[in-house]
């Protein structure tokens, strides 16, 4: 594959100078660089992986090529990675090649597409081929697409291939199949509807599922169950424009699957009882919901979503965020303070019952009102995390703008990351953030927030780390550069926290100092950066990371 993969980079290079030569084609691209230096601090468990004992480098770096010419677009990727730790952070990845390619070509009502590409039915709970890099996802589908244009507002579509698993791919098929519409009113109407039905169908392969039934078979009799090859999801959606009103409603099913419970209880013999991996054969369901309002200063959105067995994976046997197949929407707000976003709530596929209601007002383009409520439980009602959100901002002409509020969570941190025996975590986090603007190059903006935790009545201590302080003072210089200093500071430590030698808890610093400097399509950065452990999300995908310290550099291009 990476040996197609040069082949056709070289082909593409050869395009772009007759394109050059020619003036006949155009030729774009773009390019993101991480280099990350490792200083080990034991202290904070910045420690005890490859990159912290012996290797202390590691980079990733992504070069996009796209040519379109003759009625066709051409697009290459080169991936590298260098000791990285994005595909796993407790271990070391590196290997380098063509990460993607693709060719594209419509021909009337003809739509069709070949190599890597990226795509989703609806809004993806049954499909979604995506990518990620801050997580290292690159779910891609390789293979085929062809879409036709039944008319000016309806089209169909098919794909069939296999999911990418980085330079390789996974063995199982994909396949399936989506009709979308739109129809409206006359001219003078103001209401439209885009429907849509979708179907995807998994096939496992041979080694997939051997491994499934070698597992099966050390179960008991009651938890034995017999897999099947193939399995089905189907999606029905719709989203109803009127005015001021957006609602897009989706529901799907998946047949009978085989699905991993990480929290499963199960018997081995007569004598020994085990809580962890345990999979079983279930069919799957989710309704999704959103509906949204604005007109003269008032937003308001409503989200609601009922999962049940719904974890669709390219084979049974991947875990956390591998082999996904269809994406579910997040159900709580995303937050982008440094303490508000410390504990998110990841998606779980297997059983969640979530809402959520977010309402902005403006008064006069001055002050602005936002309060955001989410609720999130299992289907037997158990709190898996509860978040109320609200912010007031305020702006003076153009000088200065001043916005602050507070966020109260309650957090599964047992189920969001797997540590068993804890209780809820539950926070208190009021906040301001200040921008000020000497003049039109010159500015300044400082942030300050400061999280209460709750006690762990049976560890006789705070919960998790305890509570922290956190500062930023952020001061740019238009249009080129930008210095940040910031500090987290475990002000009160928790049961968590790291300890010296006789088992007091330590007060921990932990400061980051940036600096940016952009020219043209050009970004550079370079990072100080201390870390505590945490959950880290993007786009809605969540997981564990563990502390970090040393320096970062990135590069981001365009041309």
């Amino acid at each position: 594959m990476k040996n197609l993969g040069i082949l056709f980079f070289s082909a593409l290079i050869a395009l772009g100078n007759i394109s050059y030569g020619q003036n006949s084609g155009q030729l774009s691209g773009n390019f993101q660089s991480t280099a990350n230096f490792f200083l080990r601090d034991s202290l904070i468990g910045a420690a005890n992986t490859p990159q912290y004992d012996r290797q202390l480098y590691g980079a990733e770096a992504w070069l996009n090529l796209t040519y379109s010419n003759w009625g066709f677009d051409f697009g290459v990727r080169f991936d590298m990675f260098n000791n990285s730790n994005l595909l796993n952070p407790t271990d070391s990845y590196t290997d380098e090649g063509i990460g993607r390619w693709f060719i594209h070509r419509k021909i009337d009502k003809l739509d069709i597409s070949a190599g890597y590409l990226y795509d989703q039915i609806g809004s993806g709970i049954i499909f979604r081929a995506f990518e990620e890099r801050p997580l290292l996802i690159d779910n891609a589908l390789f293979g085929a697409r062809l879409i036709y244009d039944l008319s000016p507002n309806w089209q169909v579509k098919l794909f069939s291939g296999r999911q990418k698993q980085q330079f390789e791919r996974y063995r199982p098929i994909l396949k399936g199949l989506a009709i979308d519409g739109y129809v409206t009113g006359d001219s003078t109407s103001n209401w439209s509807i885009a429907p849509g039905l979708g179907i995807v169908n998994r096939t496992l392969d041979d080694g997939a599922m051997n491994s499934v039934v070698a597992t099966i078979n050390t179960y008991t009799k009651e938890d034995a169950f017999v897999p099947k090859y193939n399995t089905y999801a189907f999606s029905a959606y719709n989203t109803l424009t009127a005015g001021p009103i957006t609602w897009y409603i989706e529901g799907a099913y998946k047949t009978e699957d085989v699905l991993n419970d990480p929290f499963g209880v199960f018997q081995v013999n007569d004598s020994t009882t085990i809580v962890g991996d345990k999979l079983f054969s279930k069919p799957g369901s989710v309704v999704y919901t959103s509906f949204s309002y604005a007109k003269s200063g008032l937003g308001l959105t409503l989200e609601g979503k009922r999962t049940e067995n719904f974890d669709f994976r390219v084979r049974p046997q991947e875990q956390l965020n591998r082999g996904l197949v269809n994406f579910l929407p997040p159900m709580a707000r995303l937050n982008t303070y440094r303490l508000t976003a410390r504990y998110n709530a990841a998606t779980q596929t297997l059983g969640e019952l979530a809402f959520q209601a977010d309402v902005r007002y403006n008064i006069k383009r001055k002050i602005g009102l936002n309060v955001n409520f989410s609720n999130i439980t299992t289907l037997d009602n158990e709190q898996l995390y509860r978040e109320i959100y609200t912010e007031i901002s305020y702006k003076y002409k153009r000088k200065w703008q001043l916005s602050g509020g507070v966020q109260m969570q309650r957090y599964n941190q047992e189920v969001f990351e797997f540590k068993p025996g804890v209780p809820l975590v539950e926070t208190t986090i009021p906040y301001f953030e200040w921008l000020y603007k000497f003049d039109r190059k010159k500015s300044i903006r400082i942030e300050g927030q400061y999280m209460m935790v709750g006690e762990d009545k049976k560890a006789g201590a705070l919960q998790d780390y305890g509570d922290w302080l956190f500062g930023l003072a952020e001061f740019s210089i238009a249009p080129h550069w930008t210095f940040t200093a910031a500090d987290m500071y475990n002000i009160d430590p928790g049961k968590s926290s790291p300890q010296d030698e006789g088992g007091e808890k330590l007060s921990l610093h932990y400061p980051r100092f940036d600096v940016f400097y952009t020219t043209g399509p050009n970004r550079f950065s370079l990072s100080y950066i201390k870390q505590v452990e945490g959950v880290v999300c993007t786009g809605g995908i969540c997981r564990l990371e563990p502390a970090f310290s040393g320096v970062k550099m990135t590069v981001n291009s365009t041309f």
